[in-house]
C-alpha cells in the first residue's frame, strides 16, 4: 500500500532545506529569465522550464 505524501511528516531539515529553495527559487527564475532574453539558446530555455516547474511544484506542495 502506497502512503500518502504529507509535508508535515517531513524530517526537519527537510523541511529547512524545502524552505531555503522557496526563497531561492523566485531570483534563480528571474536571473534566468532575463538571461533567456539577452542569450536565447535551448539550454537557456529548458532551464527556465526546469526553473518554473520547481518552483509550482514547491509553491503548490507536490514535493
Amino acid at each position: 500500500m502506497k502512503r500518502k505524501y504529507s509535508p508535515y511528516t517531513l524530517p526537519p531539515w527537510m523541511k529547512k532545506f524545502r524552505g531555503v529553495c522557496q526563497q531561492f527559487i523566485i531570483p534563480f527564475i528571474v536571473f534566468q529569465g532575463l538571461r533567456t532574453l539577452i542569450f536565447p539558446t535551448f539550454f537557456d530555455m529548458l532551464l527556465l522550464i526546469v526553473f518554473i516547474f520547481l518552483a509550482m511544484s514547491l509553491y503548490f506542495e507536490w514535493i
